[in-house]
């Protein structure tokens, strides 16, 4: 993958939003903001309620996304353009489950809504209901998924990449400031991962930073890419965006993204921590 074919642009979106074949999907943390005004035509997706089972804190499995996609009307030749606010924070989430469960075309609005709005592009407040469709998924692609065991044996031997905020890895936050009841038993990092908050990839405007800036950025923390790499943080969504990162636009092989991220871990019992602001020993 590259940027070409993982992102598209406000320019393009915009000449694009009435396209057939062609179906916007909004994915925000703030599950309101849809209603407020979106892009024409655009669906939501709450990532709350449609991509997670609450039950078993666990993603939505192969059948209920199924179920999920062709309720929303789309099929799987659509061309997925996924968009959401805060730098794309949980519409790359969604992009990982769209690649998980083998959506052949999807992409990012590069920027997403936040470059939207500052361009002064138009938002709806329409309802919007497209015809249901038979969506067929294939099995999970568990090749960029990892699980808890994969990550205990990952210490010390591949890149571990903790993309929470400088304060969350080093334990001296539990979860964000905003999210106190989401909180593990234990503070701290996977000892031998290295820190590359999620945000540091976007600039300012939303969009991502070039190819050579955000190689930089990960050679500069220590990433070594002729090795797997597993990224984490509190769930498995900031995490995404850096999946999306380093394998849809830097072209890494072997990247998966860690869902149970510190949710599971830092909750694991007889498993190592690190503390502090080094990486700490295998």
């Amino acid at each position: 993958m590259s940027r070409d074919t993982a992102l598209v642009s406000a320019e393009w979106a915009e000449k694009n939003i009435d396209a057939p074949g062609v179906v916007f999907v909004e994915v925000d943390e703030d599950t309101s903001a849809y209603d407020t005004g979106h892009i024409a035509g655009a669906i939501k997706l709450d990532w709350r309620t449609d991509l997670q089972d609450p039950v078993r804190r666990d993603f939505v499995n192969k059948a209920q996304f199924e179920a999920l996609l062709s309720e929303r009307g789309i099929a799987n030749d659509d061309t997925v353009i996924l968009y959401g606010g805060n730098n794309n924070w949980f519409a790359a989430y969604a992009y990982w489950y769209f690649k998980l469960y083998g959506h052949r075309d999807v992409k990012l609005l590069d920027g997403g809504r936040k470059k939207w709005e500052l361009d002064a592009r138009p938002l709806v407040t329409d309802a919007v209901a497209r015809p249901a469709t038979q969506y067929v998924a294939q099995e999970p692609d568990t090749a960029i998924r990892a699980f808890r065991d994969e990550v205990v044996a990952a210490i010390g031997t591949k890149n571990l990449v903790d993309v929470r905020s400088p304060d969350e890895y080093a334990g001296r936050l539990l979860a964000p400031a905003h999210l106190p009841q989401e909180q593990a038993q234990r503070a701290g990092h996977v000892p031998t991962a290295i820190s590359v908050p999620w945000s540091k990839a976007a600039n300012e405007d939303g969009t991502f930073k070039s190819d050579d800036e955000l190689r930089k950025i990960y050679a500069t923390a220590g990433l070594d890419d002729s090795k797997e790499t597993i990224a984490y943080c509190r769930i498995g969504e900031r995490s995404s965006h850096t999946w999306f990162v380093l394998q849809e636009l830097l072209g890494h092989r072997n990247v998966k993204n860690y869902d149970g991220s510190w949710t599971e871990y830092g909750s694991l019992v007889g498993v190592p921590v690190a503390l502090g602001d080094e990486p700490g020993e295998a």
